[in-house]
């Protein structure tokens, strides 16, 4: 019993001595070639521009993203990517533009100043294609870091719906037929960390030229300011 005691504080004190003398440092893994933001979630406020004088905007237009970026470096510092990926996107637009379907075809006019109305709004659902150069100072210890990403973004419209309520209708269109179904913009997200400003621009009008409003085609399109998240 004895001398199990002493084997064993021997060890013990071996075991302590050898630690001060050579303290064993925690493992920190070093990702060299890491991908940074590959997930992404955006809020935010949609403007309509090329409105007709007879047209404006009423309430709170918001729009929500998401979606998954695969981030491509192509320097050795991985400072510099180029980001490709898949998302989706909702919209929604309140506006004073009128829709009527009478036999089957869709007819648009200002709503008649005084005429009180409950909702006059388009909602949209696309899937998007984003495509983007992107530039960051980040480093693989970190990931708080400055970034400035730009691109194209394609987008697909999958679903719409125009909704009208006042004291004597109440009623929903789609408008497929009057819709471009392929969108195209411009897009940059910048910022530190958590926040960054996120501003896109339509290239392409909502409608085709068959619509037309006071004898002249509708040629809206949008520009989208809000705040951009992204996560690993």
């Amino acid at each position: 019993m004895k001398l199990a005691l002493s084997i064993f504080f021997f060890f013990t004190i071996s075991v302590v001595f050898s630690q001060e003398k050579n303290p064993i440092a925690p493992l920190v893994a070093v990702d060299s070639l890491y991908r940074e933001d590959q997930f992404y979630v955006g809020f935010t406020y949609n403007s309509l521009f090329n409105k007709p004088n007879e047209i404006s905007q009423n309430k709170f237009s918001s729009g929500f993203m998401g979606g998954f970026l695969r981030d491509m470096p192509i320097n050795k510092s991985r400072t510099v990517a180029i980001a490709s990926g898949l998302g989706f996107s909702y919209n929604k637009c309140f506006q004073n533009i009128l829709v009527s379907n009478t036999d089957d075809k869709l007819s648009y006019s200002p709503i008649a100043s005084g005429v009180i109305y409950t909702k006059n709004k388009l909602d949209q659902v696309y899937v998007d294609l984003p495509i983007e150069f992107r530039w960051r100072n980040s480093t693989p210890e970190s990931h708080k870091f400055w970034r400035i990403y730009s691109g194209f973004k394609f987008s697909y419209l999958i679903w719409n719906k125009y909704t009208h309520i006042d004291s004597q209708s109440n009623y929903k269109i789609n408008l497929d037929s009057d819709l471009n179904k392929l969108q195209m913009g411009t897009y940059i997200a910048a910022g530190y960390n958590t926040w960054d400003f996120y501003a896109y621009y339509g290239i392409t009008p909502f409608f085709k030229s068959s619509a037309v409003l006071n004898n002249e085609p509708i040629r809206l399109n949008t520009l989208n300011l809000g705040l951009m998240f992204y996560i690993l």
